[in-house]
């Protein structure tokens, strides 16, 4: 058995070098794995599957861009590798309907499985980054399902220029923030894998790539961290049967 997880890889129109090698990737080494897991903002911004009856419309590029990503997954699905998506706090309205065109499965945030003969804890991250108090009260909105449904009932217009107006906003309080406020709370790691029973947890978001030795319940823990993917490099973590994950880096083709 062999499984791969990424995250973050913020696909845009204005990141082609990052699209073709995540393309590139799929048909190359994510065919040898038995399961992917993307552990959410595979997509910078999603504002509701409809985007994908906009392909042949959208001047912008990204129900384009939407269309060829779920026809991309659909066929490493066709291929025998099971595919499970997360949300991210850039994509947290993908929906069933971009799921199932993708020929993927929907994973809750957390989720613990058993990998590599153990008990893994899968997130996203962002609701380990407490001490940025701003983004949490965003976030518990954001994943409203009543907020949600209110969005998705605007105008595609209206919902592609909010989805603007956010990454605005959001960049422009990241700048004013203090580095370790927008990385994960220590305690809460430890809380979090205590309260699901698990010493190994793999998540995203804060694009800070490492491998961290911890301690849960006296017992030693680790904690991977999936970087983001740029232009010229990308990143994964693979577990090959009972053997402990594997964080690396690889080129961008």
């Amino acid at each position: 058995m062999t499984t791969l997880l990424i995250s973050d890889l913020h696909l845009h129109p204005g990141s082609p070098r990052v699209t073709e090698g995540f393309l590139h990737w799929l048909e190359a080494r994510a065919r040898v794995g038995d399961a992917l897991y993307i552990l959410g903002d595979l997509f910078e911004a999603w504002i509701g599957d409809d985007l994908l009856d906009l392909a042949e419309q959208d001047s912008t590029g990204n129900a384009a861009l939407a269309a060829g990503i779920a026809a991309a997954l659909r066929r490493l699905a066709e291929g025998g590798t099971a595919i499970y998506l997360m949300h991210g706090n850039r994509d947290f309205l993908v929906g069933s309907r971009f799921a199932a065109e993708a020929g993927a499965s929907l994973l809750p945030d957390p989720t613990v499985l058993e990998l590599g003969g153990k008990r893994v804890l899968l997130m996203h991250g962002d609701s380990l980054c407490t001490r940025d108090e701003a983004y949490m009260a965003f976030r518990q909105q954001a994943r409203d399902p009543q907020w949600q449904a209110q969005v998705l009932a605007m105008p595609i217009q209206e919902r592609i220029a909010l989805a603007g107006q956010l990454r605005k906003q959001s960049g422009e309080a990241n700048s004013n923030k203090a580095e370790d406020i927008m990385d994960v709370t220590p305690g809460e790691v430890v809380n979090v894998m205590a309260e699901h029973g698990v010493t190994t947890l793999i998540h995203g978001h804060t694009h800070r790539p490492a491998v961290h030795e911890i301690e849960v319940d006296s017992r030693p823990a680790r904690r991977y961290v999936l970087g983001d993917w740029q232009p010229a490099k990308g990143w994964e973590i693979a577990i090959e049967d009972s053997s402990e994950p594997q964080l690396q880096a690889f080129p961008l083709p």
